[in-house]
């Protein structure tokens, strides 16, 4: 007998800015090609060579973890993104326990950011802060939500 399906509860992300939510992907992207390239190198190579284990478990927990979620919402967003679009207003439906989630990858992501700004490990440049700031929104927003906040639309943050 399977588990029951947790409860779902809609997140409303208002007034998404497109071009930003766009750039911040193409850097989440970028990060998570080097990072997959790591961990085939990895493989190749027991131990890691000179690789710090917290990221080559950060490697691993942010690909296995995070890689396709809310498919639907992100091709509703590309698909904005294609049509030049400046903002989206999108729903989207998660279990409760997510908001746990999203805090761990905000700390992961900014854990990432710092290997980025090490400069010794990872080409990929750090989070620029306009997009460090959108994603910090963006993922503050299924917290807050999930607490009983209401939604605050992208114009209406102040972090």
């Amino acid at each position: 007998m399977s588990a029951p399906l947790p409860e779902l509860v809609a997140v409303p992300v208002l007034r998404i800015p497109v071009a930003i939510w766009a750039r911040t992907q193409e850097h989440i992207d970028e990060l998570l090609r080097e990072f997959t390239l790591i961990a085939a190198q990895l493989r190749d190579r027991p131990g890691g060579a000179d690789v710090p284990v917290r990221l080559i478990q950060l490697v691993q927990d942010l690909t296995e973890d995070y890689g396709g979620l809310n498919t639907d919402q992100e091709d509703r967003l590309a698909k904005a993104a294609d049509a030049g679009l400046a903002e989206i207003d999108l729903v989207y439906q998660i279990p409760r326990e997510a908001a746990v989630a999203c805090r761990h990858l905000q700390e992961m992501l900014d854990e990432a950011d710092a290997y980025c700004l090490d400069g010794e490990h990872l080409l990929t440049l750090a989070t620029p802060m306009e997009l460090n700031r959108f994603r910090r929104w963006f993922l503050e927003e299924f917290v807050r939500q999930l607490d009983g906040a209401a939604p605050t639309p992208w114009p209406d943050y102040q972090g």
